[in-house]
């Protein structure tokens, strides 16, 4: 009679020991946000997060800026609705583009050719991944370097559903044309960008370019581009693998249609899109979004002139392709186009 007595004695000393111990560990790695609240744990107090500041306004108050977010919003949803038939999953491949920052509660989809270096800069001095504080001071080459910024398909699948709920989601997207064109310039008439030409430039001369002389098939560095078009427009291309994320789709690399963004930027509203992120995650008094360095921007005019030789057949590929990025953004189609 005693020893089973003893024996239950034990089991609860064993089982409270545990759970002691449990908690112990549990509040010595505290995350820094209340996943479950959405709110942010700070030393010695909580903070509302990101996205609760974006909620707490009553949308009678919105200000212009907000109503024209909320405009967005919505009509992202309404193209979704609209042109999405059938939903599915998300896997972690669909994730690899969504940085993580857990100090402020912000999930970012970066989208090459759309500020993202800087972006990605900000980001650094946010998380405490660099030491800076001036997002300027952190080379471009080391915005890019992978595991300096979690990724959200990192995380397991209840972190990731967590996140995907109460963190502030954003992207910033441009006109899809102009982004093209700009993508065009930086990979194929730089000299620098050997990688591009060997592994895209080669391919491109040998599929596309009738009697290619032995060095164009070499080294791949005068893609024109009619035939950086042909391409892209080409059915092979995409059945072989994604584009490279320089010209993949936006709706590709950001799925909105399987994650509700909170906040639409765009390029052509970059300065004061930035500040209202930073304002929403309160912290536009610690880190200043860049200011765009002295440059030639890849303007409507511009992009109308690469276009200027591209057959209406090939136009019509080619916005096909980029249509849903149209609609989504609410881009309207380029008056240069002969469709």
């Amino acid at each position: 009679m005693i020893k089973p007595i003893i024996n239950r004695m034990v089991l609860a000393m064993c089982l409270g020991s545990f759970i002691m111990g449990l908690f112990y560990f549990q509040s010595n790695l505290k995350p820094v946000s209340d996943l479950s609240s959405g709110q942010l744990i700070m030393p010695g107090k909580s903070v509302r997060s990101p996205l609760q500041t974006l909620n707490a306004t009553d949308p009678v108050q919105f200000s212009p800026l907000q109503l024209m977010h909320q405009a967005r919003r919505e009509l992202l949803e309404q193209v979704c609705h609209s042109h999405t038939h059938k939903r599915r999953i998300l896997i972690p491949e669909d994730l690899k583009h969504l940085v993580v920052d857990d100090r402020h509660g912000l999930l970012y989809c970066y989208v090459p050719k759309v500020a993202c270096t800087n972006w990605k800069r900000v980001l650094m001095v946010l998380t405490g991944t660099s030491e800076q504080r001036d997002p300027l001071l952190i080379p471009a080459s080391e915005a890019h370097v992978p595991g300096n910024l979690r990724s959200l398909s990192e995380y397991s699948t209840s972190e990731i559903n967590q996140r995907l709920r109460t963190y502030l989601k954003f992207l910033f997207v441009r006109e899809p044309f102009e982004r093209l064109v700009s993508a065009y310039r930086n990979k194929f008439t730089r000299s620098y960008n050997t990688a591009f030409h060997k592994r895209y430039g080669t391919l491109i001369v040998r599929r596309h370019r009738p009697r290619a002389r032995p060095e164009a098939l070499r080294h791949g560095d005068d893609v024109s581009f009619a035939e950086f078009v042909r391409y892209l427009a080409d059915p092979r291309t995409l059945r072989e693998e994604p584009f490279n994320e320089h010209w993949e789709r936006v709706h590709s690399l950001c799925h909105p249609c399987l994650i509700h963004y909170d906040v639409v930027g765009k390029y052509e509203t970059l300065e004061e899109d930035s500040r209202y992120v930073l304002q929403l995650a309160g912290v536009d008094g610690e880190v200043a979004f860049p200011e765009p360095a002295a440059r030639i921007p890849t303007t409507g005019d511009m992009t109308a002139s690469f276009f200027k030789d591209i057959s209406p057949a090939y136009q019509q590929k080619l916005y096909n392709l980029y249509k849903m990025d149209f609609l989504l953004f609410n881009y309207s189609v380029p008056a240069y186009l002969k469709l």
